[in-house]
């Protein structure tokens, strides 16, 4: 019954403000992380074993996508950098089709708020599995989304990928990161050609922006 209303709750259809570096909290421990090439504030936080969400709201973070190479990001509580072995290693998300983003996370768009992003491509392109993980949901016409599909990834965070044109996958199957698990098409009145996806943290709808490189 939670799962079912957590499906329910899944799907919504920024104004964009620049990142800028924030003062070193005053009271509070910690060094400045150099952004490399590649990462991700997901990928941050993972290697620093800091929350996601703390890591944004310390830093004042808005917009994800304006991240840049160089950029300093305040780690609280530490006072060096630390790497973690392969031993401890967190996959990353990748995108899971080409294409341009037509419609941001939090964006209003017919009465509705935006729980992921639109990504605008051709019809039947691949539609590829974001991150490794379990197939849990698939619905042929879900709520005039189209065919829609659900990877569990095992540690708290879900990948939602609607519009599809066809699904390869059913429920139960094991897929791996880069996997083709659809193809895009459209769902319902829109017969525009996009993909939704949204990242998902327990129910609660994330920014893609913040796992994406």
């Amino acid at each position: 019954m939670i799962f079912y209303f957590w499906i329910l709750n899944l799907i919504g259809c920024a104004t964009v403000v620049p990142i800028t570096t924030t003062p070193k909290p005053q009271g509070i421990p910690g060094f400045y992380h150099t952004v490399e090439k590649g990462q991700t504030l997901f990928r941050i936080s993972q290697n620093y074993d800091i929350g996601l969400d703390e890591l944004i709201n310390i830093n004042r973070i808005s917009d994800a996508n304006r991240i840049e190479i160089g950029q300093l990001i305040f780690i609280p509580r530490l006072k060096k950098p630390i790497f973690l072995s392969k031993k401890f290693y967190v996959e990353d998300f990748m995108w899971p089709t080409q294409g341009r983003v037509i419609a941001t996370f939090g964006q209003t768009t017919s009465n509705m708020v935006n729980k992921g992003i639109n990504i605008e491509t051709r019809k039947d392109s691949e539609v590829i599995a974001a991150r490794s993980g379990r197939v849990v949901f698939y619905a042929p016409d879900f709520y005039g989304f189209g065919k829609t599909v659900i990877i569990d990834h095992g540690d708290g965070l879900f990948t939602v990928y609607a519009r599809n044109s066809e699904v390869f996958v059913k429920i139960g199957d094991d897929v791996e990161k880069g996997a083709l698990i659809g193809k895009v098409g459209s769902g319902g009145r829109d017969k525009n050609v996009y993909l939704h996806f949204e990242i998902r943290k327990g129910y609660l709808p994330q920014n893609p922006y913040f796992y994406l490189p």
